[in-house]
C-alpha cells in the first residue's frame, strides 16, 4: 500500500489548474486533468507525502463567437496559454485500522496566463494581448474521507475548496486569479485488478462558483468527470489512457451572460499516459506524463492539455 500514498496528491494539482464556459471562456477544471491514479485510495500509512507538477494548455475561441472576458467585458474569440507549477502537500492522518481512513491537503499555485483577444470596431478590426505571471488561486481540502469496500475496491469523498489567492485586476485580459471562491464536492472510485497492476479509476465532481463581483458576473455550476486505466508492469513502467467530459449545469448570469444566452459550454477529451516508479529504501517517487486532444467542444477554449508530475513518498 506504501506505493499507492503520493497518487491521490494528483487530485490537489488538477484541482487548482486554470481553465477558461464560465467567465473567460473557461472555467476550472480543464476536460482530463481532473483524472488521478488511486483516486478512490487513501493509504493507511500515516504522515506527509509531496507532488510536483507541471500542467500546459494552449486553446482557443473562434473570432466568430462573443466571449465574456475574466477581466470584464466582452471579445470575438481569444487565444488562451496557461503554464502552471504546484506543489501539494497532503497529510495522511493516524488513525485507528479501520474501513475508514482520513487525509488533509494544500497546494501552492504558480501560473502564466496568456490570452489574445480580437475585437472589431465597425470596419476596423484589432487584436491585443495580455500575459500574468505569479500566485494562482489555492487549494485547500480540510478533509479526504476514504472507504474501502475490499483490498481492491476503495471510495474517496472530498471536499476542495478554491480561493481567490491570486492576482486580479478589472480590466486586464489577463489574470491569476478567477476572482471568485470556488467550492467542488469531489467523489472517488478505484478498481483494482490482476492482483493491483491494472487499475480503473474515476473521479467526479461539480464546481460551484461564488459571484465575481468586480464584473457582476455568475458563473453556472460545472459537472467534470474524469478516468483512467493504468497497466503497470515489474520494471516500474506503466502505459494508459485518460479521458475527460466538462458540462456546464447552469447558465451563466449577469447582464454580459445573459446577453450571450448564458454561455453554457461543454468539453470531451482523450489521450495516453504513461508512468514509471522508482523505489529506493526509504522513499519511492513515481513520474506521470498525460497528453490530451479536446474534440466536442461548446463556449470553451478547445486545446490540447498536458500534464507532467512527480510524487514523493520519503
Amino acid at each position: 500500500m506504501k506505493r499507492l500514498v503520493p497518487a491521490l496528491l494528483l487530485l490537489a494539482v488538477t484541482a487548482a489548474a486554470p481553465a477558461l464556459a464560465t467567465e473567460g471562456g473557461v472555467g476550472r477544471s480543464i476536460t482530463g486533468l481532473q483524472a488521478a491514479s488511486y483516486s478512490g485510495l487513501v493509504p493507511p500509512t500515516p504522515g506527509w507525502n509531496w507532488q510536483l507538477a507541471y500542467a500546459y494548455y494552449n486553446g482557443d475561441i473562434g473570432g466568430s463567437r462573443e466571449v465574456p472576458l475574466t477581466g470584464g467585458g466582452s471579445s470575438l474569440g481569444i487565444k488562451a496559454e496557461f503554464q502552471l507549477f504546484e506543489a501539494v502537500g497532503m497529510y495522511i492522518w493516524n488513525t485507528k485500522p479501520s474501513s475508514w481512513n482520513f487525509a488533509s491537503m494544500v497546494e501552492l499555485p504558480f501560473a502564466y496566463v496568456g490570452a489574445t483577444a480580437d475585437v472589431d470596431f465597425g470596419r476596423l478590426h484589432a487584436s491585443t494581448h495580455d500575459s500574468a505571471t505569479g500566485l494562482y488561486d489555492m487549494t485547500f481540502v480540510p478533509v479526504i474521507a476514504s472507504h474501502h469496500f475490499s483490498q481492491t475496491q476503495h471510495l474517496s469523498l472530498a471536499l476542495y475548496i478554491e480561493a481567490p489567492t491570486g492576482d486580479y485586476t478589472k480590466g486586464n485580459l489577463a489574470n491569476t486569479s478567477l476572482n471568485t471562491w470556488v467550492f467542488t464536492p469531489t467523489v472517488g472510485y478505484t478498481q483494482l485488478f490482476s492482483q493491483g497492476s491494472l487499475e480503473w479509476s474515476t473521479t467526479a465532481g461539480v464546481d460551484f462558483y461564488t459571484k465575481d463581483d468586480a464584473t457582476n458576473y455568475q458563473n453556472g455550476s460545472v459537472f467534470h468527470v474524469d478516468s483512467l486505466l493504468v497497466k503497470r508492469f515489474p520494471s516500474g513502467w506503466g502505459i494508459g489512457g485518460v479521458g475527460g467530459w466538462i458540462y456546464q449545469i447552469d447558465k451563466d448570469t449577469g447582464p454580459l451572460a445573459d446577453r450571450l444566452n448564458g454561455f453554457k459550454g461543454r468539453a470531451v477529451s482523450l489521450g495516453p499516459m504513461v508512468n514509471y516508479l522508482k523505489k529506493w529504501q526509504g522513499g519511492q517517487v513515481e513520474f506521470s506524463l498525460r497528453w490530451l486532444h479536446e474534440f466536442d467542444v461548446k463556449n470553451r477554449t478547445q486545446g490540447n492539455p498536458a500534464m507532467l508530475s512527480a510524487s514523493i513518498s520519503l
